[in-house]
């Protein structure tokens, strides 16, 4: 789990999960009936890898796509371990 970036109480430190949320419940959730907690998951789960636009460019994340954001944070995380390793 990563810790929050944002200070205690912001709203803005939310803002993306709850964006994605809403898309998940709007474009998916909505439109179908499940017959148990077993098979919304593996259908949502399918949806998100499968049908999720996870190349769209968003604002929020400088002009990036998700998956471009996600790995730059990822690459930045893991170059400061390495630096707070090294001293």
């Amino acid at each position: 789990m990563v810790q929050s970036l944002g200070r205690v109480g912001s709203a803005l430190d939310n803002a993306a999960a709850e964006s994605f949320h809403s898309v998940l419940k709007v474009e998916y959730v909505h439109r179908y009936r499940f017959t148990t907690r077993a098979e919304a998951r593996l259908r949502i789960a399918t949806w998100i890898t499968d049908f999720y636009n996870t190349r769209r460019r968003h604002s929020a994340a400088g002009g990036q796509s998700p998956i471009t954001f996600e790995n730059t944070i990822r690459e930045a995380r893991s170059h400061t371990r390495h630096q707070g390793q090294a001293a």
